[in-house]
């Protein structure tokens, strides 16, 4: 268990950036203490410091995990989001929604009704309006 190297906190970073925003803070500095992300065996883990700390005493080939699993690194280095991350990015998301409809009925509902609720993208548009262009 390490620290993120500064390629991959930048690759893993701009991954979630797509995701939540300028949010993206709220996830390390959080009210309940501080959080970071910790990488072993190619997978990233976002660990709160106490718990990483109490960690350190176990040796690397004993630990299998430790926190959140968020994603992990490709061969590549490219980064990749597990599902295990959305429980800790919706709250702060850009585009996620709840289905209104399931897929059968929109298929044959009429142009004006409601398919999606709590699409983030508007709040996200109420609170840059004055930037948008």
């Amino acid at each position: 268990m390490r620290p993120l190297t500064e390629e991959e906190t930048r690759v893993m970073f701009e991954k979630l950036a797509k995701y939540i925003g300028e949010n993206l803070q709220l996830l390390v500095d959080r009210p309940d203490g501080t959080y970071c992300f910790r990488l072993h065996n190619d997978r990233v883990y976002y660990v709160s410091e106490k718990i990483m700390k109490l960690a350190a005493n176990v040796s690397g080939d004993k630990l299998v995990s430790l926190g959140t699993c968020f994603g992990k690194f490709t061969k590549t280095h490219k980064f990749r989001l597990h599902i295990t991350a959305l429980d800790f990015l919706a709250p702060y998301a850009k585009g996620f929604g709840v289905a209104a409809k399931s897929t059968q009925d929109c298929r044959k509902v009429d142009p004006m009704a409601i398919v999606v609720f709590h699409q983030a993208d508007i709040g996200e548009y109420v609170r840059h309006e004055e930037t948008l262009t």
